[in-house]
């Protein structure tokens, strides 16, 4: 894994300076991390890498930091199943997210027809929409058992 150069500061240091979060040497690895990130790592995976950085990250300064950063709109928190919280930085474009449940890989998608759709639904039903999040879940197609019904 290829992190930022030390004197460049991610997306991630830059939200935390404008909410007026003291920049610890310890946060400044764990937002790197995550700013260098190009899956949805969970805690102990944030851990893992930045501990490989600086040995002396503890598991609970990262439990506390990635809470900070969630609290502080810097980071969404996102439950794609196994009772593990995975993370991302926000805000980002809006998208939707593909969970493959058997390798846990998230797939991050928009589509144009999807989002009207909930705003016409929403409109319907006499809301106007203010947030969404949309989840799918599933299998590759290339491992999919076939059916056992008969007919």
């Amino acid at each position: 894994m290829t992190l930022p150069a030390a004197k460049s500061e991610t997306s991630i240091e830059s939200r935390c300076a404008e909410c007026g979060l003291r920049m610890t040497g310890q946060r400044r690895v764990i937002a790197q991390v995550l700013s260098s990130a190009t899956d949805h790592p969970d805690v102990e995976e944030v851990h893992r890498r930045a501990h490989t950085i600086d040995r002396r990250i503890s598991l609970s300064t990262v439990y506390r930091t990635l809470k900070l950063f969630s609290a502080k709109g810097i980071l969404e928190r996102h439950e794609f199943g196994h009772g593990r919280g995975r993370y991302e930085a926000a805000p980002r474009e809006h998208h939707d997210h593909l969970v493959d449940i058997e390798s846990g890989r998230v797939i991050e998608f928009s589509n144009p027809e999807i989002e009207e759709l909930q705003e016409r639904i929403a409109r319907e039903l006499g809301f106007e929409l203010v947030g969404h999040r949309l989840e799918l879940y599933g299998v590759p197609l290339a491992k999919k058992k076939p059916s056992n019904r008969k007919g």
